[in-house]
Order: structure tokens, then C-alpha cells, then sequence
């Protein structure tokens, strides 16, 4: 018996440490899987193949489909012609959009129209709205869907669209949506609506994806009408859960050429998780928008299919091209060294640092990471503030009154890393004054972090934070 369990041990050290030097992967990372699988033999491994395994990105999406759109097309036009490019007003800016043009392919368009909530029953009362008037397409791709009476609401409308010969089609998280909803879309699925799940394996408890979480959240109407942001859909989302209160997020309505750009993400992530369906893509999902409002901006994607964590290059980007003043918020501040260390020069440098935080945790871990980063950044100049007005979820980040990006990206490695998520950066001063104040706005609702603050905090509370912060890479 002990000879089999030391070939065990042995077997699974050796896999441990081949996964460690072979799979490329954040050295941090690859430390913590090793000690995982070390000090866990056999449960080690197991967890890796459920929550350690990378993506390979030819097996997950069609990237054909951004070829039907004419994205590629573009976005190579755009590449070539830089000299001959509409420039910008700020050299940011322009180093911005040639940055995600080439990691991207994110196409710069400047026929837009933002509209910007920042309040749930607002965003949801106009979303409605919009879906009630859809005319030949809806789809819809949400992290989380509750079966709640919000959720009930929207599946109301989408049935509705479905009789009246509406195609609709719903992208959830299996995770996110704590479980299958395929039966909450039972009447939907009968009445014609196409609803997936996003990369559900074959094998409903076998899923060595389920660490890889389609965090978006993107609604397309008719091919004019756009939504991207930080709401999900729910009841908490429009404050109607007490444990969080109101419940603060931003999310936009776009009108304009950016609505192609999220069209077609919206179908790369369908064709990766419907692998049965077939779609027509016809001049009704990418028609003419010709607008007069000039809204320069860009929609960018991230996801673990790639080595390249394009939101948060995008963020050390702006980081590094500000001059003046960097405001952030987000729910979750776990960044990694990369990262950090960008902010931590920032204010060596002498610019100004507002961070703005929750002042409550809806994942514990998360949150005593996030209080630990938090206090570093604080420690070194910065001014963080923990929201007081019910639960902060906002994702963003304005740089001076060059640029803002927001969207579904949290300020962690999860969302850099693991999650599929999607922001906007967008180039035009009126928006980004606009998402500035709101910022402000919320800092005048929140509680100045000191450092009394934090030692008053127990021992306890401490050590969770350094455990939680061990655990960063892989939360």
C-alpha cells in the first residue's frame, strides 16, 4: 500500500510540475497551481483540469465571423492607411486606438450616440422599451439572468417578440446564472427564441470550462440599437435585494457604427457555445447608421482564448498617458504586479489617484483582497474611498478628460485573466466629462479611507486579507 501511494505522489509531482513548466501561464500562477497540486495530491489535479486548464482560441471561436461583418476588412484599411487616419485630439488617444486596432482588430468609429445610466430601473425601463420595439432581431448575452421578477419581466417581452416573428436569441453564463435556466425559457424555446448557455460541455457536471466565465453583458436590437456595461439582470440590480441596497452601476446605449462592433461579438460568442445553429448573417444585422453625432470610440474584448489581456494593457496604457488626474472604480481591486506597479509610478510621479470601492463584500475573498490592494495603493498617495450609498459595481476608469473605458472588466485577475468580458473606450470629452462627474458624484457619497481605518480593523480581518491575497491568482 505504500509503495502505490509513493508512485501516486510521485506520478502526481510529476504532472504538477510538467503542467507548471510547459503550460504558458503568469509565473504567480504557475507557483500556485504547483503548490495546489503539491500539497493536494489527486484533488490537485482534479481541480486543475475543472479551473487551471487554458483555452486554445481556434477551438472556441469562428473568427470567420468577424470576416462577414467586414471587421477584419476595416480594421486592416485602418491599420494601413494611420497617416491618412481622422487623428485624434490627444496622442493618448491616438496610441489607444492603433493599440487595439492591432491586438483587437477593434475598429475605430466616430458616428455614435452614448446614452449613460447609472441607475438600474432607468437602464431596464429604457432596455425594455428598445426590446418592445425590435422589429427583425434581438440578442441578448448577460452574465447573470435571475429568475426574479425583473427576470420574469424580461422574459415576458422576449416571448412576445418571439410570437409577433422576432428572432430572439439569449447567451448566458451557466455560472453566473447559478445553474440552468433552460427551463425558466421553457415558453420562450416554444415560441422559436434560441437560448444557450455559453460553452456548456456536452456533459452538464462535467465541464473543464466552468473556471472561463462569459462576463459581457451586450444587447443588440435590430442592429441599431446597442447596450454595454456592468448590469446584469436581476431584482438586486434595481436595489431590491436588502442585503446591498441600492445597488450603483453604469451602463451605456449606443446608437451608431460601434453597434457592429458589438454585433459581432455577440455572434463569435453564440457560434462558440451553439455549435448546431446556422445564421444567415444579411444586410438586417448590420445596416446603415448614419448619424450626426461624432462619438470617437473603440469596443474591445478580452478573454483567456488569448495571451493578450487586452482590457488591462489598455488600462496600463492610460495609466501611463495621463498627465494630471486618474480616477478608477471598480468592485474588485485585486491587480496584479504589471499593473500596480504602473499606478505606484503614477503617483511617484506626482499625478492624482482616486480610487472608489464598496464598502461591503458580495464575495468575501474578493473583498478582504481587494481592502489589502487597496490599502498599498492608499499607503503610497492615493485617495480611496469606500462607497456608502448601498453596493458599488461600476468598472471604470477616466483618465483626465482624455479618455474613459467602461464596461463588463473588473480591476481584477479573473477579468484580465479568465473571464470573456468587453469595454468601450471611448474618445470624447463631453462623455468622459460626463462619467467624471459621476465619479465624483460617488465620491461624495463615500467614506474617506485612512489609515485609522484600516488598523482599527481585528487581527482577524487582517489575516483574511493577506490569505485572500495569496490567493489573488487564481480567485
Amino acid at each position: 500500500m505504500l509503495i502505490i501511494e509513493s508512485a501516486l505522489y510521485t506520478v502526481n509531482f510529476f504532472i504538477a510540475v510538467m503542467v507548471a513548466l510547459f503550460e504558458k501561464r503568469d509565473i504567480s500562477a504557475a507557483w500556485a497551481w504547483l503548490l495546489v497540486m503539491t500539497l493536494l495530491p489527486g484533488i490537485g489535479i482534479i481541480l486543475y483540469l475543472f479551473l487551471g486548464r487554458k483555452l486554445n482560441k481556434q477551438q472556441i471561436f469562428n473568427l470567420k465571423t468577424q470576416e462577414q461583418f467586414g471587421i477584419v476588412e476595416m480594421a486592416n484599411y485602418q491599420k494601413k492607411s494611420r497617416h491618412n487616419r481622422i487623428k485624434l485630439k490627444y496622442e493618448l488617444q491616438n496610441e489607444l486606438v492603433e493599440m487595439f486596432l492591432n491586438s483587437d482588430n477593434a475598429i475605430l468609429t466616430q458616428q455614435n450616440d452614448i446614452t449613460i445610466f447609472t441607475d438600474g430601473i432607468k437602464k431596464f425601463k429604457q432596455l425594455f422599451e428598445d426590446l418592445r420595439g425590435a422589429k427583425n432581431h434581438i440578442n441578448l448575452e448577460y452574465f447573470t439572468i435571475y429568475d426574479d421578477d425583473l427576470g420574469t419581466q424580461l422574459r415576458k417581452i422576449l416571448i412576445d417578440k418571439a410570437k409577433e416573428g422576432v428572432k430572439v436569441r439569449v447567451l448566458y453564463d451557466i455560472f453566473g446564472s447559478k445553474g440552468s435556466k433552460q427551463r425558466f425559457f421553457k415558453e420562450l424555446i416554444a415560441h422559436g427564441g434560441e437560448v444557450q448557455p455559453f460553452m456548456q460541455s456536452k456533459w452538464r457536471y462535467l465541464n473543464f470550462r466552468i473556471n472561463f466565465r462569459n462576463h459581457r453583458k451586450i444587447v443588440v436590437i435590430d442592429g441599431t440599437i446597442g447596450y454595454i456595461g456592468g448590469f446584469n439582470v436581476g431584482d438586486q440590480y434595481i436595489g431590491k435585494n436588502s442585503r446591498f441596497g441600492y445597488w450603483r452601476d453604469t451602463h451605456l446605449r449606443i446608437l451608431g457604427s460601434s453597434v457592429l462592433q458589438l454585433q459581432s461579438r455577440f455572434f463569435m460568442d453564440w457560434f462558440a457555445s451553439a455549435k448546431t445553429s446556422s445564421v444567415a448573417i444579411g444586410l438586417e444585422y448590420f445596416p446603415q447608421n448614419e448619424l450626426d453625432q461624432s462619438v470617437p470610440m473603440q469596443i474591445v474584448s478580452s478573454g483567456p482564448e488569448s495571451d493578450i489581456q487586452k482590457i488591462k494593457q489598455g488600462y496600463i496604457k492610460m495609466i501611463m498617458g495621463a498627465r494630471e488626474h486618474i480616477r478608477i472604480e471598480t468592485p474588485y481591486f485585486i491587480p496584479d504586479d504589471a499593473l500596480m506597479e504602473t499606478l505606484l509610478i503614477a503617483l511617484k510621479s506626482g499625478l492624482k489617484i482616486d480610487l472608489v470601492i464598496p464598502n461591503k463584500p458580495d464575495h468575501p475573498f474578493v473583498y478582504r483582497a481587494t481592502e489589502y490592494y487597496a490599502r498599498q495603493l492608499m499607503e503610497a498617495g492615493a485617495n480611496v474611498y469606500a462607497y456608502q450609498n448601498g453596493f458599488m459595481h461600476v468598472k471604470a476608469i477616466v483618465v483626465d478628460d482624455v479618455v474613459v473605458s467602461l464596461g463588463s472588466a473588473n480591476w481584477d485577475i479573473r477579468s484580465f485573466k479568465l473571464n470573456f468580458e468587453a469595454n468601450a473606450f471611448i474618445y470624447h470629452q463631453n462623455t468622459v466629462l460626463d462619467i467624471k462627474e459621476t465619479i465624483n458624484r460617488d465620491i461624495k457619497n463615500s467614506q474617506k479611507i485612512s489609515p485609522e481605518y484600516f488598523n482599527a480593523q481585528s487581527v482577524y480581518t487582517r489575516f483574511k486579507q493577506l490569505a485572500s491575497r495569496l490567493l489573488s491568482p487564481l480567485l
